[in-house]
């Protein structure tokens, strides 16, 4: 089993959105590394934090799981989406997705300050200077103590 964290902008599709709709594709990525990360890695099952970014506070808000072997994303092909490429070539897809399913919310958010302050979690991906990768590999000693911190 792998553990994950995935980044989203919470206006663009939060948390409470993937728990409204219950199962999601993970659709947009459009780089490489997180792509090879959802294509070669990512297993049925594995285990996901979801990290909200790009607001006040940021932070770890809840789990996910991988609910799908990775598959072409349609929005790669769609001329009317945002994240359409027009290399992209349906007989050999640019890009992945996987379906992430809905776990629980955290009673409160882990904030990426709070983390930065944890001894245990050193090395974390998320807590690298300039850690910008939307997908990141999470060790099982961190996903443990994380799971440690959250207090319900």
């Amino acid at each position: 089993m792998n553990y994950w964290l995935m980044k989203t902008e919470p206006d663009v599709f939060s948390i409470d959105d993937l728990k409204a709709a219950g199962k999601e594709p993970w659709d947009g990525v459009r780089n490489y590394q997180a792509r090879n990360l959802m294509r070669d890695e990512m297993k049925i099952g594995d285990p996901i934090f979801i990290y909200h970014s790009r607001v006040k506070p940021m932070g770890i808000v809840g789990e996910a799981r991988v609910a799908s072997e990775p598959y072409p994303d349609p929005t790669q092909f769609n001329p009317d989406e945002k994240y359409f490429d027009p290399k992209s070539d349906p007989e050999n897809p640019r890009w992945v997705l996987v379906d992430v399913e809905y776990v629980r919310h955290y009673p409160k958010t882990l904030e990426l300050s709070m983390l930065k302050q944890v001894p245990e979690l050193d090395g974390m991906m998320l807590l690298a200077k300039g850690s910008r990768l939307s997908i990141q590999p999470v060790s099982e000693a961190h996903w443990n103590h994380i799971q440690s911190m959250i207090g319900d």
